[in-house]
């Protein structure tokens, strides 16, 4: 019996009287979970969800309209108040995920934002944030982001920024420092960045709103700001000297050379402007884009600044007493997600759904845009997905290989016609493997982009400078290519990429999840792959990841893991709250290394059905994806909607199939 033809005989068992009572309750939740998926798909197949970060979004969209002298929208910034006031934490701060440590330039902004809106710096809540960031040192504590923020409003000088010169722009590829040697979204957030730190423009802010009631002595007095745990001896010093010599030497660039760089860097942003979607298609490249346009002196109804206007208001989430505004959209990855989880729960009614959501995804394939991963891999035909609507110029192999694998399976199931996806099977697989990096691993959109010096730069306090190669995207990709049909022995690009994930292996048997929160999800992600491509279930490998997920398993059935596990200093796991999304993932690990039978498993499945809600689906309010870790943090909201599902109808699956192995790639 075939994996598709078992999903097929659990649904009939379904309608056994005789059938185990827990048994029932599953097949019961997963129908309640795909009646609630199905009614929030859109017309045309696709499905997207929320996608919430920290507040600082939020403040910045409200920040970024006075900054530029915008006509007050009293409901709107009424209603980002009010989610402001909701996430702030007890003690007065604002933390990056939910229930987390506060976090001082995430509160900086928050606060700025409130008085901006026209909140008393006497409200109690402010009186306690206020107090909560002055205990910490004050603003001048906050990060390069918060303060190129805080210069552009006058509240710090120009001086308490680290030097990021326009002239970036026209350095040889040769040397140390190049865009092509930095991530896709750092790229596209320091490109406009530049421009604005060389020309300086004011905040207009109408209502000359400040906050020098959060610094401890005058903002130009500060002398020595702070670095990022990250950054270690002797970098530090080193780069902190090269800042130093660029701070006194730039008034002295040519200013011919300066124009050029100006002019290259704002060809750039135009190039990569994305129509409706935005630069980069993340809230801070399209900020700083739009801010851009308005240095330079551009009219509101120059077609550049609409389009670039246009695109921050998309990513808006109102509600009717609150709003805050997310970081990008996620339309690809929720759809290519929930086609999966989809097939997996079987039946009609579901595959027509994942049906119209493959549809959907189709013609989203870039195909003709080259864009900025051929500066290391220049003869690759282009043929990836993006994580958003359109962001053609920065397609990434982690929804590549989703996408793909959500293809291969429609193709595999009974009576399914042979249509056009094998040719979008075939070309996103060659883009994929073409973007393999030497060590053999994947990053998510650049290839061999691992120049870690950089990330000691004064500027990359934050540590998020590069897209290395990781173990989860690398176990997509893995996935993808074991899936299709490549084997172990046979394939080159296969064998190099399962020495990579055996090498980066943790001591205790888990893998780092750089996109998911985290060796919960490092470890799912590589044991999906392993067994795909072939990996003995009973090799040590897979024991020691085996044994690391029992024995990090919450007493009451479920996993959780939190932001404290990117942590410079991580020892070790240590315990979260189960979540259900984590839950999933763990299940489907231990489910793809054979432990159908375990009771681990069967308490985990137990977790999900007692803690599905009454809208079929599970209430996650933690946070559990990545952004940048230890700075930038997601709560995907539809995570929670469609990996239980999936966990619970491939126990169904399984328990009903001869064979109890996953023969798909996730």
């Amino acid at each position: 019996m075939n994996f598709e033809s078992a999903t097929q005989s659990a649904r009939s068992e379904s309608e056994n009287p005789t059938r185990d009572t827990a048994l029932t309750d599953i097949e019961g939740a997963i129908s309640a979970a795909k009646n609630a998926l199905l009614a929030l798909q859109r017309d045309d197949g696709h499905f997207v969800f929320e996608l919430e970060a920290d507040s600082t979004i939020p403040a910045e969209y409200v920040l970024m309209r006075h900054y530029l002298a915008e006509p007050v929208d009293a409901a709107l910034e009424g209603k980002i108040a009010n989610y402001l006031r909701r996430i702030q934490s007890e003690d007065g701060g604002w933390p990056l995920v939910h229930e987390g440590t506060s976090n001082i330039s995430a509160s900086v902004k928050a606060y700025f934002a409130l008085k901006m809106i026209g909140v008393g710096i006497d409200e109690p809540y402010m009186k306690k944030a206020r107090g909560w960031i002055l205990s910490q040192g004050g603003a001048s504590h906050a990060n390069v982001f918060t303060r190129n923020l805080l210069a552009l409003y006058s509240a710090i000088p120009w001086t308490g920024v680290p030097v990021m010169p326009v002239e970036i722009m026209v350095l040889p590829r040769w040397f140390p420092f190049h865009l092509d040697k930095i991530s896709y979204w750092a790229r596209t957030v320091v490109v406009p960045l530049t421009v604005l730190n060389a020309l300086k423009p004011k905040a207009r802010n109408p209502k000359g709103v400040g906050i020098p009631e959060l610094f401890t002595i005058p903002p130009d007095k500060v002398k020595i700001w702070p670095k990022g745990p990250h950054q270690k001896s002797p970098w530090s010093e080193i780069f902190g000297g090269i800042d130093r010599v660029l701070r006194f030497t730039e008034p002295y660039f040519p200013k011919s050379v300066r124009k050029k760089s100006i002019d290259k860097a704002v060809a750039f942003v135009d190039e990569r402007l994305n129509g409706e979607d935005g630069l980069g298609a993340i809230f801070p490249a399209m900020v700083n884009a739009l801010l851009v346009y308005d240095a330079l002196g551009y009219s509101r109804d120059h077609p550049n600044y609409q389009t670039a206007r246009g695109s921050i208001e998309k990513l808006l989430a109102v509600k009717d007493d609150e709003a805050y505004c997310q970081p990008c959209l996620s339309p690809v990855w929720d759809t290519a997600l929930s086609a999966h989880a989809l097939m997996e729960v079987g039946g009609t009614q579901a595959e027509a759904s994942s049906d119209r959501a493959l549809e959907w995804l189709k013609p989203l394939q870039v195909l003709d845009t080259v864009g900025d991963w051929a500066a290391t891999r220049p003869n690759i035909r282009p043929g990836g997905w993006a994580f958003q609507y359109a962001n053609a110029h920065y397609p990434d192999t982690d929804d590549t290989a989703v996408v793909v694998m959500a293809m291969d399976r429609a193709l595999g199931r009974a009576q399914q016609p042979d249509n056009s996806y094998r040719e979008a099977i075939a070309r996103g697989r060659e883009w994929v493997v073409g973007m393999q990096s030497k060590n053999g691993g994947w990053g998510a959109f650049d290839a061999d982009n691992t120049y870690e010096y950089l990330n000691q730069i004064p500027f990359s306090d934050h540590g998020a400078l590069l897209d290395p190669p990781t173990a989860d995207v690398t176990a997509r990709c893995i996935s993808m290519l074991a899936q299709l049909g490549e084997r172990r022995g046979q394939s080159y690009e296969l064998d190099k990429a399962v020495d990579y994930l055996e090498r980066t292996q943790e001591k205790d048997g888990s893998w780092y999840g750089r996109w998911g929160m985290n060796y919960v999800y490092g470890t799912w992600s590589v044991l999906c792959a392993l067994n795909t491509a072939g990996v003995d279930p009973s090799s040590s490998v897979v024991r020691k990841a085996v044994n690391w997920l029992l024995t990090i398993q919450n007493s009451d059935g479920g996993w959780g893991e939190d932001s404290e596990s990117y942590a410079p200093d991580y020892a070790g796991y240590k315990p979260a709250p189960s979540t259900a999304s984590q839950t999933a993932w763990a299940l489907m690990g231990l489910m793809a290394a054979g432990e159908i039978d375990n009771p681990a498993v069967k308490k985990g499945i137990a977790y999900l059905t007692a803690t599905q809600a009454a809208d079929g689906f599970w209430n996650e309010k933690r946070f559990t994806a990545t952004g940048f870790p230890r700075v930038f943090y997601l709560r995907y909201h539809g995570y929670a909607k469609f990996f239980p599902m999936w966990a619970l109808a491939r126990y169904r699956n399984l328990t009903a199939s001869n064979t109890k192995a996953v023969l798909v790639g996730m």
